[in-house]
């Protein structure tokens, strides 16, 4: 359909589904004691570890959407709550969900993968919903992939400028000096086959910082 735009529109923090609520668990970091010039580390980090396991979400929501019976999207998304045993992110991301939801709702309201999107019984994970959304878009798996390392690079990168005081031109370099790490983990998602192959991996300290930082009342990010 519009898989070129599509993918472009995917990774953009303008697209009208609230990313600019969230950090990607920065403002946490930060406030924990981080300190700014950790933050190319911390994104290395959540590569390797929150954003593959979305991501391989990500491409098996994709390939359930495209299917004959993309009700799957739910087995996707209960492997993925699993996998996120912070509530404070498990309710986010779901908000972050809720919002391609709304999004895909009102542009495709009777193809038959939004309509599984909506009867998942909870708000959908962000990764599933955007994974759906792609499928419907006609997206190639593996820019599904790409997309959703450059949208949680690009999350915590746009969120330093307005926590720490760097120069706008650092993110951009820390971006860019992704990229082979980015192709290597895209090839890691696409061998995932199954939600049994899906990598378990967490971050310990950052889930600890979402739930420290879920009771605060004076924040700038939700998470």
């Amino acid at each position: 359909m519009t898989g070129h735009i599509g993918a472009l529109l995917l990774g953009d923090a303008r697209l009208p589904t609230g990313g600019h609520i969230y950090s990607g668990g920065l403002e946490p970091a930060l406030a924990a004691g981080m300190p700014p010039e950790r933050v190319p580390d911390y994104i290395r980090a959540r590569c390797r570890t929150v954003a593959t396991v979305e991501a391989s979400a990500a491409v098996l929501a994709y390939r359930a959407a495209q299917s004959e019976d993309p009700s799957g999207l739910e087995s996707v998304h209960d492997a993925l709550l699993a996998r996120t045993t912070s509530e404070p992110l498990r309710n986010v991301s779901g908000m972050l969900g809720r919002g391609l939801v709304r999004m895909a709702l009102r542009l495709w309201p009777d193809h038959p993968a939004v309509t599984a999107l909506v009867a998942i019984d909870r708000a959908p994970m962000r990764p599933v919903a955007l994974g759906a959304v792609a499928a419907v878009m006609g997206i190639g798996e593996a820019a599904v992939a790409r997309v959703c390392f450059y949208d949680d690079i690009q999350t915590v990168a746009s969120a330093t400028l307005k926590l720490a005081p760097i120069d706008p031109v650092d993110p951009v370099a820390w971006l860019l000096s992704l990229e082979p790490l980015i192709d290597t983990l895209v090839d890691n998602v696409l061998a995932v086959e199954t939600i049994d192959d899906m990598l378990a991996a967490t971050a310990p300290e950052a889930e600890q910082w979402s739930l420290n930082h879920a009771g605060k009342t004076r924040r700038i990010f939700i998470a």
